[in-house]
């Protein structure tokens, strides 16, 4: 995600603009150097929901809402409920029939706590009632080879990573995690439309600057932003990995982090979602 805005917004700008990945502590380490740099519009992050579900769930050295000020969303992805194919359910209403009459005999992958896949599991079992058990694992890759191995029998991965196994016939799709149909997966109906209204978990990539930065400089990022997507190259790009451009103002990324705070708080208190 950060490379292709990272080539647009050298276009843009006329400036280098150079991708710094810094690795570990979940994106940790990465969030907390963007916060702490100088509020002059230099310093970009490019990151999703996790930046502001991990604060729900531990103790961080920044504030995910204060420290920072949004500039636009980039991409949604939404994640797909998938099966084992040994599992005799066809649609999500089927399995949470089957999983009503074995409460706890079901289990899940996630690819670790606070994960979308794992939050996503736990809202749907906080709004169907079933008792599935969660099964951390380290990464999507290491879930994904359990759940085709039959070792678990449910995960709501994100769809770029999954849809070859689905394809493939390794996994059986029930639905994506987006409010309405995907554009991208037409053939997979939503979630929330088989039976559980109102139903959503939605990655969102946003790009962000310290908070501080004048109102002109995010005008002029988000401007660019806009341009950047409206590329077919850009949208095509994104499309390849399961993403489709969103775009928008600053107020509009900042009310999905609202949003997203106030829907998934209770779901980690209910479930005694705790640092590791």
């Amino acid at each position: 995600m950060a490379r292709i805005m990272a080539q647009g917004l050298a276009v843009a700008s006329g400036q280098h603009v150079i991708v710094d990945n810094r690795r570990g502590g979940s994106g940790i380490i990465a969030i907390d150097t963007a916060a702490k740099a100088a509020h002059d519009g230099y310093t970009m992050l490019v990151y999703n929901n996790s930046m502001w579900i991990l604060s729900l769930i531990k103790k961080l050295p920044y504030d995910p809402v204060s420290d920072f000020s949004p500039v636009a969303s980039i991409v949604s992805m939404p994640n797909v409920l998938v099966v084992h194919p040994s599992l005799q359910v066809k649609s999500t209403m089927e399995l949470t029939a089957l999983a009503k009459t074995k409460p706890g005999g079901l289990s899940y992958a996630s690819a670790g706590t606070g994960s979308t896949a794992h939050l996503s599991a736990e809202l749907f079992k906080a709004m169907t009632g079933v008792n599935i058990v969660h099964v951390p694992y380290k990464g999507s890759a290491s879930a994904l080879n359990e759940l085709i191995g039959g070792h678990v029998q449910v995960m709501f991965p994100n769809a770029a990573s999954v849809m070859p196994h689905v394809k493939a016939g390794r996994l059986r799709a029930l639905g994506v995690t987006s409010p309405g149909p995907s554009r991208l997966f037409p053939e997979l109906p939503p979630v929330a439309e088989s039976g559980l209204p109102g139903f959503q978990s939605v990655v969102t990539f946003g790009l962000f600057v310290p908070a501080g930065t004048p109102s002109g400089i995010i005008s002029q990022l988000n401007q660019a932003v806009a341009q950047i997507l409206s590329k077919p190259d850009v949208k095509e790009k994104f499309q390849n990995v399961g993403a489709e451009t969103v775009g928008g103002r600053p107020t509009e990324l900042a009310e999905t982090i609202r949003s997203d705070i106030a829907r998934l708080r209770p779901v980690i208190k209910n479930a005694g979602i705790r640092e590791d």
